[in-house]
């Protein structure tokens, strides 16, 4: 007969007084280990069958190695190192989850989630092609690491063939399979890869991406079938962190989404996104794309994490209507919207192009056979169709890490704050749309260019913009000012002059919305 829930409960709590004697217990076992487990653990901690692929996170980097051994003790196998997060990730009986909880060498136990895979008219939509043609900026010198399910690296808009097929791959890390040259079974990466970097070759540049200069370090998270997991990209960011001044990667595009089940203070992921930042390298992601219930209706909170969290610059999806013309433009149905779980803050950040987008397709991946009805042509000989469309919040979250190459270029010492504050200032914010729904606003790539090239030389005359803006400065409660230059000092991150919650520009009309205010310089 099966074990009531209760009864299995007991059990395992049991088994952790039970083995308290162990020499996996020999520090001492701490009573309050529940709370140390994420929501989806706790359900597990009680079964007595079954193991999980789990995130743990030491209480500090010197005893990471004595956690290793504490896994391997509790008849866990340890994986990967994640050592921007001070984690391993393992896989361990749930029998010995509580075991784990209540060592006061552990400080967390998460679930290693599942993560899945979340142009010609779009950067003239945004003013990118504005931008590059007044400014001449097309992000050359900015590495862009693509999170993602690979690279093709031999395709002819990611490389220049006209200069003997010179490839802009710089890197490929793959954190799958641990193959050494670069591919992409999949497909996804790719098409991200082109949005951001492609150089339009095969179209004659009417497909271009909205960096063509951009440099692509390609980390491969995502298996042939667009699955993966947390831990692979915990792992990929802390590639780029210890990575970043070799191949001077400025931007992370994370067009990857997994479910939130529990604060971005104590997610492992969302962890590992704020240590990038806190390194200089700004975080793009995918917002989601639960913004539509199924029976066609508006959902609200459907936002997905790395993009919960305030340090990320999250992206929704805009449809730029077939045309290059603004006025028309509109938020895709499926766009996840604000607030977010756990935390309820005002999410996404801005909004982007993500229907229809055209770029690049890989003749051996899935997707290229999966969607073969949006395959299309170049204007060049080749042997397969190159290009693809595709619709979804993976492909607007490009379109913004490319414009940040773009403004970086412009700006190289711009800090990923000051980044998502000029982003945010220039939005094109709709009446039709409540914040919730387009943050900011729809992105402006050619005023964001502007005024990023106007912060490293500030005589620069900027004839559109009549207000100033302050960021970086600090308040008396240490938090960044964002906002005018007007008579009340600007408005400060985490509330305004009418104490209304602002998150990173963004005002939450949902009462449940707590401010938030992100003080890292």
């Amino acid at each position: 007969m099966r074990q009531a829930p209760r009864c299995r409960f007991v059990a395992a709590l049991f088994l952790v007084a039970a083995l308290g004697s162990s020499p996996s217990a020999q520090i001492g076992l701490t009573a309050n280990w529940l709370p140390k487990l994420d929501p989806l653990l706790q359900r597990r901690a009680s079964l007595l069958t079954g193991h999980s692929r789990v995130i743990v996170r030491a209480g500090d980097a010197a005893s990471l190695t004595l956690v290793s051994g504490l896994i391997t003790q509790a008849g866990g196998t340890v994986g990967r190192s994640l050592t921007i997060i001070t984690s391993v990730s393992a896989d361990v009986p749930n029998v010995s989850l509580p075991l784990l909880a209540a060592n006061p060498l552990v400080a967390r136990l998460s679930l290693d989630r599942v993560i899945a895979g979340a142009m010609e008219r779009t950067a003239a939509t945004v003013g990118a092609t504005a931008a590059r043609e007044q400014f001449g900026y097309d992000g050359s010198g900015i590495g862009v690491a693509i999170i993602d399910s690979g690279v093709t690296p031999w395709h002819d808009d990611l490389s220049d063939p006209a200069a003997g097929g010179s490839q802009r791959v710089d890197r490929f890390v793959d954190f799958v399979d641990g193959r050494q040259a670069s591919y992409d079974d999949y497909g996804h990466g790719t098409h991200v890869a082109g949005i951001i970097a492609g150089n339009g070759f095969d179209s004659s540049g009417r497909r271009s991406g909205i960096a063509p200069g951009a440099h692509v370090v390609a980390l491969k998270v995502l298996d042939g079938a667009g699955r993966g997991r947390i831990s692979d990209v915990i792992a990929a960011l802390d590639y780029v962190v210890s990575n970043k001044d070799a191949l001077n990667i400025r931007v992370a595009n994370l067009s990857v989404a997994t479910g939130v089940y529990e604060s971005y203070n104590s997610d492992p992921l969302t962890l590992a996104a704020r240590s990038a930042v806190e390194a200089g390298i700004v975080v793009v992601a995918a917002a989601g794309n639960n913004g539509r219930r199924p029976d066609g209706r508006t959902r609200y909170g459907g936002i997905t994490a790395p993009g919960n969290a305030p340090w990320v610059l999250t992206v929704g999806a805009s449809s730029h209507m077939g045309t290059v013309d603004r006025a028309d433009d509109t938020i895709a149905a499926f766009s996840s919207r604000g607030p977010t779980a756990i935390d309820r803050a005002a999410k996404p950040d801005l909004v982007a192009p993500g229907v229809g987008i055209e770029s690049l397709s890989d003749p051996d991946s899935s997707f290229y056979a999966a969607k073969s009805p949006y395959l299309l042509s170049g204007t060049v000989a080749t042997s397969y169709l190159p290009y693809l469309s595709l619709s979804g919040t993976s492909m607007a979250a490009p379109v913004v890490s490319g414009t940040v190459a773009l403004m970086l270029q412009a700006s190289p010492s711009l800090t990923p704050n000051q980044v998502k504050a000029i982003l945010g200032r220039t939005a094109e914010s709709s009446p039709r749309y409540d914040r919730l729904t387009q943050g900011a606003g729809f992105l402006d790539a050619k005023h964001a260019v502007e005024l990023a090239r106007n912060w490293s030389a500030p005589d620069l005359f900027v004839p559109w913009m009549t207000t100033g803006i302050v960021i970086g400065a600090n308040d008396d409660d240490g938090g960044l000012v964002w906002g005018t230059n007007d008579d009340d000092g600007g408005v400060v991150w985490g509330t305004d002059d009418d104490g209304e919650g602002v998150v990173w520009g963004t005002s939450c009309s949902d009462p449940s919305c707590e401010p938030v205010v992100w003080k890292n310089p």
